[in-house]
């Protein structure tokens, strides 16, 4: 599936729903067929009523009754089936139309950079392809069921009572502008209530996938209790701001009631004085009274139509933001070229853009080199692999690979050079095979040699069913080192251009370390490997160090030449290992 549309957002339009609804326009006409007769079948039962009150019993012909009470009968039967499958079909359209917002809106979101991912939170993310479309979900149903019926039934109500007593339709047409001013001035208040509404459900996801996430440092530090007033407190936020809204949008359903009775009530008095006055039969009254509880019902599906409009406005709205962003990082054309497989010049980054987290960056890797990036937590290291991935762009400065601008390529295939373990990767709740193969169709000998440079196969092959072991969700039945050892086969699978490891050695003993350096150095000479580490150990045998301090290079070159040149380096040398 491909995205539908791209088109420009603005406001609370929803515009763009309409080519998503698209592809259902067949079920729509067809649904739309049926309703309209399963309506008018409604609006048909009172008029029939009333002629029976007024013409059909005062002649006394049993066989005229049983024909219109037949008649009656053949349109709730009408009336009831149009509507079940009418309904169906609403349902299937709500159904498919919110499948294909979810599958780009969620294609969206797997596209955008780490900035905008940053930019829009995460918890708020997960709000928007789940409440949000759920509220479009419940607008396209409504729509489709009310927003034809409702309509008919009360023009058609009116229209049939003006047919049969114009005085005391008038009294219907008179609610008409009270009614529609009492939309007018909650949908102004109702709105704005329901985006804040929606903001405060983003904070309460976030605080509820903190304390997932956090569960066992939760219970260790015993704070369950501070946990439980603290998501207590973003509930009652929530419960408050849903209460507004639904108060504000509530308000329509009393007020309106209120008028169509009074307007009852005005139609039985003058009905009554015309009644007795020989200006209209019983029967009228008495279909004046069905065609109330028509148009009564009428109006309160417009005013539900109206809520669930209204929050799924603020809904759209909040989906198109994701939908339509064009702040993401994209192609730029540059023939800019360098002779170095990598080479970053005078980059400088900051993430707030207030104080920089890398600066003045500059080094360069031949093909099939190696490079150790070290320093203390928080110096840099990552934000410098994600510079290189373009997760984020340099403030300044220029990044090459294999002798191209990285701006200049397309973001799929830029990445698709990287086979890379980040710090905090994680496995999914599937076989050992999948997880390292990842959905890219590897051959199993690829996978198998993964696992064995990875240091992974041995214990992997004492696993209950070996390679096809499914594993807990995040590997929470395997160790560090051992979960380590399967991110890392993960990325060796593919043989990339370029390896990354960061910090992902961290949980390995000196022994297993030592083996997957050699295994690193001896299988896969023809890539380009960048370490980041805490232990030196780890990076002293690669053809280049980098120690980072504050996001600058404070010090590079192999590790005697550190050893010699470098004291923030010579004296973390010492601490670790004695030299």
């Amino acid at each position: 599936m491909k995205p539908l549309i791209k088109l420009q957002m603005e406001g609370y339009t929803l515009k763009w729903f309409l080519s998503y609804i698209k592809p259902c326009k067949v079920r729509i006409a067809v649904e739309l067929v049926i309703k309209t007769i399963a309506t008018s079948m409604d609006l048909c039962i009172p008029w029939i009523l009333a002629h029976i009150i007024d013409v059909v019993i005062p002649s006394e012909n049993t066989s005229f009754i049983a024909l219109w009470g037949a008649l009656m009968i053949f349109c709730s039967v009408v009336c009831v089936v149009g509507n079940v499958t009418a309904n169906r079909l609403a349902s299937s359209v709500a159904r498919d139309t919110t499948m294909r917002v979810r599958h780009d809106l969620f294609a969206k979101i797997m596209s955008l950079s780490s900035e905008r991912t940053d930019a829009f939170t995460v918890p708020s993310l997960v709000s928007r392809i789940t409440t949000d479309t759920y509220n479009l979900n419940s607008m396209t149903g409504m729509l489709l069921r009310l927003g034809i019926r409702a309509p008919i039934l009360l023009f058609g109500g009116i229209v049939i009572t003006l047919s049969m007593d114009v005085p005391l339709a008038l009294v219907w047409i008179a609610v008409l502008p009270l009614a529609i001013g009492v939309f007018i001035i909650v949908s102004m208040k109702g709105i704005p209530l329901f985006v804040h509404l929606q903001k405060s459900i983003d904070k309460m996801v976030q605080v509820i996938r903190e304390n997932i996430s956090g569960v066992r440092v939760i219970k260790a530090l015993s704070k369950t209790e501070y946990e439980m007033n603290r998501f207590s407190k973003i509930n009652e936020e929530v419960s408050r701001n849903e209460e507004r809204a639904n108060i504000a949008m509530g308000l329509t359903n009393p007020i309106i009631n209120m008028l169509l009775n009074i307007a009852l009530s005005i139609v039985i008095f003058i009905g009554a004085y015309r009644v007795s006055g020989n200006a209209t039969g019983l029967g009228t009254i008495v279909a004046f009274t069905s065609y109330f509880a028509v148009i009564l019902n009428a109006v309160m599906g417009i005013t539900r139509i109206f809520v669930i409009v209204s929050r799924a406005a603020a809904s759209a709205k909040r989906i198109s933001e994701v939908l339509y962003d064009q702040k993401d990082l994209e192609k730029i054309n540059t023939n800019d070229k360098c002779n170095d497989f990598i080479r970053l010049n005078d980059v400088c980054f900051s993430y707030n853009k207030h104080k920089n987290n890398l600066s003045n960056i500059s080094f360069s890797l031949n093909k099939g080199g190696s490079l150790g990036i070290i320093g203390a937590t928080g110096s840099g290291k990552t934000t410098l692999i994600n510079i290189l991935m373009r997760f984020y762009d340099a403030d300044s400065g220029s990044v090459f690979i294999d002798g191209k601008d990285i701006r200049s390529y397309e973001n799929d295939i830029l990445r698709k050079k990287f086979g890379v373990v980040f710090q905090n990767d994680i496995l999914f709740a599937d076989s050992v095979r999948n997880n390292v193969d990842f959905g890219r169709g590897l051959p199993e000998e690829n996978i198998i040699s993964a696992l064995e440079n990875a240091q992974a196969y041995e214990f992997v092959e004492g696993l209950r069913n070996g390679i096809d072991t499914v594993l807990n969700p995040k590997g929470n039945d395997l160790s560090g080192g051992q979960k380590q050892r399967l991110l890392i086969a993960r990325a060796l699978a593919t043989r990339p251009e370029i390896i990354v490891l960061d910090d992902s050695s961290s949980a390995l003993d000196y022994k297993t370390d030592a083996a997957l350096r050699a295994a690193l150095r001896k299988n896969y000479g023809d890539s380009t490997i960048i370490i980041i580490a805490q232990r030196i150990s780890s990076v002293k045998d690669l053809d280049n160090i980098i120690f980072l301090d504050n996001g600058e290079i404070e010090g590079m070159g192999t590790h005697e030449e550190l050893m010699k040149n470098c004291s923030s380096y010579k004296e973390t040398a010492k601490l670790q290992m004695g030299e």
